[in-house]
């Protein structure tokens, strides 16, 4: 298969033939259709730190398409069936699985053993397979329950964005932070994950949501996707302008969908009363929070999102039926489409807040 292989730190991924095994027990072979780009791929290129870094690497985790063949015992798909890949794979026998969180899976089944045979390789050696994905691929090899199936009259490059960023946002709106109709909502970052994030607090009717970004063009954006009040942070202190906006009293919810320590801080400062901040984004192992103590309104709450808290077979569906019934915006979070050549410049164009969300097209 053709792959975007990523070796070292700041230096171009490089597209390369990789060899990819059979099916395995319990394992389907997927034609990938389309990738989205995020931003968790990007910051294992930065050597930034967050992930860790050996051998070879394929990345992307934020891929759709068909099911070209599977192995033993698989059950849930079937050749032709078009699938989303979801990286939080699920061992359906742990604690957290039984007690309904599966995006927080202890039990590793979805990846294959080792000692063993690898997945990828390149001249008998292995290359990984990154977040369990590795969706920069014109063919990826998962474990079932890494797999959605979904209704083939969906788009599958709109399908792919749902796998991560939007499964991510939405979920962070809707099931980690519970936003209720009436509440008031920052975002801090308005990429694809924070504009999923806008999104997601739309459909909860919240009454006021404040985009916050360095960038003009994201902060169009974020309007076109839901905010009702946007600030830009190269000019304006945020926290001082969300006290304005909302007549001093903070918001009910703040988001932070970066990474960056500084906005954790920020978000957590612009809370109202027993307001609560979620933590979204992935911020470097050594990072650390300090804020003033009395800059805080009492009772208020700082806590973590991974992926949304989601249960993603059936959060992945609900969320592409909203789509359909024209409620989440897919449409529009695709800024540009490319081919897998391009991956290099998706990058470029993410770093620059120039997209909302790259999505690279297989044939």
């Amino acid at each position: 298969m053709q792959a975007a292989v990523f070796r070292k730190p700041h230096e171009p991924l490089t597209i390369e033939s990789v060899d990819i095994d059979r099916p395995g027990r319990r394992e389907v072979l997927v034609r990938t259709a389309a990738s989205g780009v995020c931003h968790s791929d990007l910051h294992l290129v930065d050597g930034n730190g967050r992930f860790p870094i050996g051998e070879p690497y394929v990345l992307g985790h934020e891929g759709a398409g068909v099911v070209e063949a599977v192995g033993e015992d698989v059950t849930y798909v079937k050749p032709g069936d078009h699938v989303v890949a979801c990286l939080s794979g699920f061992c359906g026998i742990c604690e957290q699985c039984l007690a309904g969180h599966p995006n927080l899976c202890t039990g590793g089944a979805v990846l294959r053993p080792t000692p063993g045979a690898p997945r990828l390789s390149q001249a008998g050696r292995p290359v990984i397979q990154g977040f369990g994905i590795a969706s920069y691929a014109d063919r990826m090899l998962l474990h079932e329950n890494s797999l959605v199936r979904i209704d083939p009259q969906i788009p599958l490059d709109r399908a792919a964005l749902v796998g991560c960023g939007v499964l991510t946002g939405v979920g962070a709106a809707l099931r980690t932070a519970g936003v209720r109709p009436g509440q008031t909502v920052a975002v801090y970052g308005c990429g694809g994950v924070g504009l999923s994030i806008i999104q997601g607090a739309r459909i909860a009717n919240a009454r006021q949501i404040i985009g916050v970004d360095r960038f003009d063009s994201k902060l169009e954006m974020a309007q076109e996707f839901g905010a009702t009040h946007t600030v830009n942070s190269s000019t304006s202190d945020p926290v001082e302008a969300i006290r304005g906006l909302t007549g001093s009293a903070g918001v009910d919810h703040a988001f932070e969908a970066v990474g960056n320590a500084t906005l954790v801080r920020q978000a957590i400062m612009s809370l109202a009363i027993r307001g609560t901040a979620t933590i979204v984004g992935v911020l470097p192992p050594d990072a650390s929070i300090e804020f003033p103590w009395m800059a805080i309104r009492p009772e208020c709450r700082v806590q973590t999102s991974r992926m949304g808290s989601n249960q993603f077979r059936s959060d992945i569906p609900n969320y592409l039926e909203l789509y359909r019934q024209g409620k989440l915006n897919l449409d529009d979070m695709i800024t540009v489409r490319r081919p897998l050549a391009d991956i290099n410049d998706a990058f470029r164009a993410m770093t620059a807040g120039e997209v909302a969300r790259t999505v690279l097209t297989f044939t």
